[in-house]
């Protein structure tokens, strides 16, 4: 082994310019700064979260009223305010999802597509490893700097989640729109779900999975931001992680190997 000071490469810069991994001695610790999540990445992320709670509330109002006015409704238009605004948030959830899509064939190599779908056989060996450390079985937690393989896999049925949710409410809406809007024509999704009224019961039930969903995702967040001491919590603000520079080399495997000798055999970034 060379006694030359470890420098660890810079493989590529993301589309604002920050670095990816930024270049370190090994001399500088045992993390690595990665810049993992881009500003559009994280802009989705948030407008997601934020259109999901005002789609949560006027959704369960619209689908069973809790607010009692005095005097004839037609004097306060609650119900309507609450369908405007129930579009009008589903217009953002809808525009996030379309640009956090996007984001997967334009991003960095931790936000593309192939981070959700375990394709390649790395990620397809991470996937019980990963397991057994969610269910306690593993002390170690898996060195992923983006998603690991299973929450890759969670997070692709969520996006078909959202896909069912937008095609439902599309259709849902389309039912009162005027005679002369353009969206009357996703009356036709109606049919995908056998009509008006077991759409309504799906986009209800797969709300409250969703919200299931939005509790066990914050749960393991902070879990895992704690166990791994690697700013994950941090990094949905800042974009930023501190990853073992071993990871850099065996993603997800650093239980499985010696760090020193992975530290000699360090040659490019990881995934």
């Amino acid at each position: 082994m060379s006694a030359d000071p470890l420098v660890l490469p810079v493989p590529e810069r993301a589309k604002d310019g920050h670095a990816l991994v930024e270049p370190l001695t090994a001399e500088s610790g045992d993390n690595v700064r990665i810049y993992v999540w881009e500003v559009p990445v994280r802009a989705a992320h948030w407008l997601i979260a934020l259109s999901m709670v005002v789609l949560s509330v006027t959704g369960i109002y619209i689908g069973r009223p809790f607010l009692v006015v005095a005097g004839p409704a037609g004097q306060h238009f609650v119900m309507g305010t609450m369908r405007v605004v129930h579009f009008y948030a589903a217009m953002v959830f809808s525009l996030a999802i379309l640009m956090r899509l996007i984001w997967m064939f334009r991003g960095n190599r931790f936000a593309r597509w192939d981070k959700l779908l375990p394709g390649d056989q790395r990620r397809l060996r991470g996937l019980w490893p990963t397991f057994k450390f969610y269910v306690f079985a593993l002390r170690k937690p898996p060195g992923f700097a983006g998603h690991n393989p299973l929450a890759g896999i969670a997070y692709s049925l969520v996006f078909c989640l959202y896909g069912v949710m937008i095609a439902s409410g599309l259709g849902l809406h389309a039912m009162s729109a005027a005679v002369d809007s353009p969206m009357r024509h996703f009356s036709v999704l109606l049919g995908l779900f056998g009509g008006a009224q077991t759409a309504r019961f799906i986009h209800h039930i797969v709300m409250w999975l969703l919200i299931g969903f939005v509790a066990h995702h914050v749960y393991s967040a902070v879990m895992m931001s704690q166990i791994e001491q690697n700013a994950t919590m941090e990094s949905i603000f800042t974009g930023y992680k501190f990853i073992p520079r071993v990871d850099l080399v065996h993603s997800g495997y650093r239980y499985l190997h010696d760090p020193k000798a992975a530290a000699e055999r360090i040659q490019g970034g990881g995934t």
